[in-house]
C-alpha cells in the first residue's frame, strides 16, 4: 500500500494558526502523514520558531485529524526538543547527510522508524547498512525540479529506495513514481501556490491537487499489485 506525506514545512509562513488549517486540509486530501521542519529558521522570532507548546499542539491536532505527525530534524537542538514526544517516525532531510552526519547517526540509533531523503547523496552505496528501521527516498534537491533534471529518475523503485520525495511542478512525477513501485510519496503542500513568502509554495500541491494524487496513486498501486 502506498503512503502519502504532505510536507507542510514552512508553508505556514510564520502564522502558526495557519498550521492547523494545513493539517486539516492535508487530512481531507488523503495524506497519511503531515510533516513539518524542526531546526530550520528555528530561533526565537524567526519564521519557524516552534517551541514545545506549539509542537505539542501540532501533534495533538494531527492525531485529532487522523494523520501521523512527523518532523524533519535538522539540528541537535531540534532532536533534543522533539525527543520527549516519542514520535513514531523521524525524517532526515537531504542536507543533513552532508552537513551533520553525526546527527543522522544519532537519529538512526535512537529511533525505530527513520525516513531519509537522498537528494544530496552522491555516493553509490547507501548511507547506512540495510535495516528494517530505515526507508530511503529518491529526491532531487532542486526547487523546483524541472523535467530536464529527472534524467536519472528511477526506472524501478526497490526495497532499498522505496520512496520518492518530490520537488517538481504538478503531481505527474509522483504518479510515475508509484507506477514504478514507489510505496512512499512526499509532496509539498500549500493553500496558495502564488504565495512568495517561502520558495516551496510554487512547487507544492494544493488540497485539490493532493487529493487527486492520492486517489489516482492508490488506484495505480492496486492495479500494479494485480499485475495488470
Amino acid at each position: 500500500m502506498v503512503k502519502f506525506i504532505a510536507e507542510c514545512g514552512l508553508n505556514h509562513n510564520g502564522n502558526h494558526d495557519l498550521t492547523y488549517e494545513l493539517i486539516r486540509q492535508a487530512s481531507w486530501a488523503g495524506a497519511d502523514i503531515v510533516k513539518f521542519q524542526l531546526g530550520w529558521r528555528f530561533k526565537k522570532n524567526e519564521i519557524n520558531a516552534l517551541d514545545k507548546d506549539r509542537i505539542k499542539k501540532i501533534i495533538n491536532y494531527c492525531h485529532y485529524m487522523d494523520v501521523e505527525p512527523m518532523f524533519s530534524i535538522i539540528t541537535d537542538k531540534a532532536l533534543n526538543t522533539i525527543r520527549p514526544f516519542k514520535l513514531k517516525t523521524i525524517k532526515v532531510a537531504s542536507r543533513s547527510l552532508l552537513e551533520n552526519f553525526n546527527l543522522v547517526k544519532k537519529i538512526v540509533s535512537e529511533h525505530n522508524n527513520v525516513i531519509i531523503s537522498l537528494g544530496m547523496w552522491n555516493k553509490k552505496q547507501l548511507p547506512f547498512a540495510k535495516s528494517k528501521k530505515i526507508k530511503y527516498m529518491w529526491c532531487k534537491s532542486l526547487y523546483p525540479t524541472l523535467p530536464e533534471d529527472l534524467k536519472d529518475f528511477p526506472k524501478k523503485f526497490s526495497s532499498d529506495v522505496c520512496g520518492y520525495s518530490d520537488h517538481t511542478l504538478g503531481i505527474e512525477t509522483c504518479l510515475i513514481a508509484i507506477s514504478r513501485g514507489a510505496s512512499l510519496i512526499e509532496k509539498h503542500f500549500t493553500l496558495d501556490k502564488s504565495d512568495t513568502t517561502i520558495r516551496d509554495h510554487v512547487l507544492s500541491a494544493t488540497p485539490d491537487e493532493f487529493k487527486n494524487m492520492t486517489i489516482l496513486g492508490k488506484e495505480i498501486n492496486k492495479l500494479i499489485k494485480l499485475k495488470v
